[in-house]
């Protein structure tokens, strides 16, 4: 008797197979140049955001804090990073305090406006500076989802903004076994 193997039912979209999001090196809120290789072995969820972001940025770190909540102990096998779109305003000193709000184990990172572009273009991410009524009070169109790789730092999953925690913490929980 043969058997077949198990399809993986994930909730968010599949990526698997997919040849971006490869790497980068952007510094972290503490300063620390950070790859995505760093964190082989946790499953790694990429934002793009800003902190500025009147309404997607929070509620997406919210519910991502969520899911760390409702991982329990296996969150410790998961890694949350920021990668903000708006490098101009966001400093490391604010997103050491923006981002850690949310969940201490967050990572908030910046680069130049040029590898912030470079990272944005490898992971096919949008974003767009939107004119405010002064130089200042500009907002920031950007892709509203999370990418999430596996623990052998491979693309496998996008996450759209507002699913919930839930179809977050089924995926993880399978990209967590080793599927």
């Amino acid at each position: 008797m043969i058997l077949s193997p198990v399809k993986t039912s994930f909730k968010n979209t599949d990526l698997t197979g997919l040849s971006y999001g490869n790497d980068f090196a952007l510094k972290d809120h503490t300063g620390k140049v950070r790859r995505l290789a760093d964190f082989k072995g946790k499953a790694v969820i990429v934002f793009f955001g800003f902190t500025h972001c009147p309404d997607v940025c929070p509620t997406t770190l919210a519910e991502l804090a969520t899911v760390m909540q409702e991982l329990g102990p296996l969150a410790e096998k998961v890694q949350v990073l920021f990668i903000t779109v708006d490098p101009e305003r966001d400093t490391p000193e604010l997103l050491a305090k923006y981002v850690p709000a949310f969940d201490p184990r967050f990572l908030g990172l910046v680069g130049s406006p040029a590898e912030t572009e470079q990272v944005a273009k490898e992971f096919k991410a949008f974003y767009q500076k939107v004119p405010g009524k002064t130089a200042g009070s500009y907002t920031v169109d950007h892709t509203a989802g999370s990418y999430i790789f596996d623990p052998q730092g491979r693309i496998r999953l996008f996450a759209r903004h507002g699913q919930g925690s839930e179809s977050i913490v089924h995926d993880l929980k399978i990209l967590l076994s080793g599927a």
